[in-house]
C-alpha cells in the first residue's frame, strides 16, 4: 500500500468514527456526569407542547406565556430559566403569582404559612417542581432549613430548570442538618459538572465537603454545631418537639463525651502512679502484716446529682479548667453550657 493509498484509509477511518461518536456528544461523552443543564429551546419546546394541549385557557394568559418564550434567542442561564419557567405557573395560578413575590423579598417577621401550589398535583408536574426548587432556595437562603428539604429533597436535577441550585441547596440543607452521607453525595454529584458551575456554587460546595468529612459522631465539634442548630430554630419561634428533642441529645452527647474524658484522666492517673508506688522502705520477704477484720470499708453517699452549681467558684474554675485543658479554647462555652442547663434542671 503507498503512502497516499495509507492517507486515504486513515482519514476513512476517522470519518466513520466521527459519524458513530456524533450522536453521543451528549451525556455518553459529558465526561460521565450524571445530569445537565437544560437550553432555553428544550423548556420552550415543552411549553408549546403543553400549551397546545391547554384548550381552556384564556388569550390573554396563553400570550403573556408565549412573550416569556420567544422563538430565537442565544443561551439562557439556568436561574433565569427558572424563574421564566415560575413566572409561567404565576400567569396561570393566583397562588404561584403569590409565591413568586413572596421569593422575591426577605422572609415575614411572623411564621412562615404553608404554600400548597408547590404539591398541588392539579398543577403541572413541570410547573409544580419548579416552584419547589424557587421556594426551596429562597427559605435556605433565609436559614429554613428544615422546610427547604421538605421542598427539595426528593427533587431530581431532570426535573428542573436549574439543577445546579437544586444539587448546592440539598448539599446546604444537609449541610446544616449534619446529614453526612446525603450532603456529600449531593455535593459530588453537584461537581460533576465543576467547571460550568457559578463560582459561588463551586467554592461553597468545596468547603462543605472540607467542613463535613471529618466530622465525627459524639464529638465536641458535633455537639457544637447541634447547639448552634437549636439556637437557630430558637430564633425563628421554632421551639417545638424537635428543638425539645435535640436539646437532650446535646445533654446525652456530653454526658457520654464528659464520662469519657474522665475515664481517661482516670487511666492517666492510674499509669503516672503506677511507675511511683514502690516504698522507699519495702517490706521483708516472708514479713507478715499485722491488722484484721475482712477488708471491707464503708461506702460514702454522695448524692445522686452533680452539685455542680453548688462548687465553690475556685472549686468549679479548677474543674473546667481540667475537663478542658486538652481541648480547643471555643468548646469551653459548650462545657460551661451543659453544666448551667445541669444546675439548673436539678439532674
Amino acid at each position: 500500500m503507498d503512502c497516499r493509498t495509507s492517507r486515504v484509509a486513515a482519514w476513512s477511518a476517522l470519518l466513520i468514527i466521527t459519524a458513530w461518536l456524533a450522536p453521543l456528544h451528549g451525556d455518553e461523552l459529558d465526561h460521565g456526569a450524571s445530569w445537565k443543564a437544560p437550553t432555553a429551546g428544550e423548556w420552550r419546546r415543552q411549553v408549546v407542547e403543553w400549551l397546545n394541549q391547554q384548550k381552556k385557557l384564556d388569550r390573554v394568559k396563553r400570550e403573556r406565556i408565549v412573550t416569556l418564550w420567544p422563538e430565537e434567542e442565544g443561551p439562557v442561564a439556568p436561574p433565569v430559566l427558572l424563574q421564566r419557567v415560575c413566572d409561567t405557573a404565576a400567569v396561570i395560578d393566583p397562588r404561584a403569582a403569590e409565591l413568586v413575590r413572596l421569593c422575591q423579598g426577605p422572609p415575614p417577621s411572623h411564621v412562615l404559612r404553608p404554600q400548597p401550589v408547590t404539591h398541588d398535583e392539579k398543577l403541572a408536574p413541570w410547573l409544580r417542581h419548579n416552584l419547589r426548587l424557587l421556594y426551596g432556595s429562597w427559605l435556605a437562603r433565609n436559614h429554613y432549613y428544615d422546610e427547604a428539604l421538605a421542598e427539595l429533597a426528593d427533587l431530581r436535577p431532570e426535573q428542573v430548570a436549574d439543577p445546579a441550585t437544586l444539587l448546592f441547596y440539598q448539599a446546604a440543607g444537609y449541610h446544616r442538618m449534619l446529614d453526612k452521607e446525603k450532603c456529600l453525595a449531593a455535593v459530588s454529584r453537584l461537581l460533576e459538572r465543576e467547571p460550568e458551575l457559578p463560582r459561588r456554587y463551586r467554592m461553597l460546595a468545596q468547603l462543605i465537603a472540607a467542613d463535613l468529612k471529618p466530622l465525627k459522631k459524639d464529638s465536641l465539634d458535633e455537639i457544637a454545631r447541634l447547639m448552634d442548630e437549636i439556637e437557630r430554630r430558637l430564633s425563628l419561634y421554632q421551639a417545638g418537639k424537635k428543638t425539645r428533642d435535640q436539646e437532650d441529645e446535646v445533654i446525652a452527647k456530653l454526658d457520654k463525651l464528659i464520662k469519657k474524658l474522665e475515664e481517661q484522666q482516670q487511666q492517666q492517673q492510674q499509669n503516672a502512679g503506677g511507675g511511683s508506688s514502690r516504698s522507699s522502705n519495702p517490706a521483708q520477704d516472708s514479713g507478715a502484716f499485722g491488722g484484721h477484720g475482712p477488708g471491707r470499708v464503708d461506702k460514702k453517699f454522695i448524692g445522686n446529682k452533680s452539685g455542680w452549681g453548688n462548687l465553690p467558684p475556685k472549686e468549679r474554675e479548677a474543674a473546667l479548667q481540667q475537663i478542658t485543658k486538652d481541648l480547643p479554647a471555643h468548646y469551653r462555652e459548650v462545657i460551661e453550657g451543659y453544666f448551667r442547663k445541669l444546675a439548673n434542671s436539678g439532674k
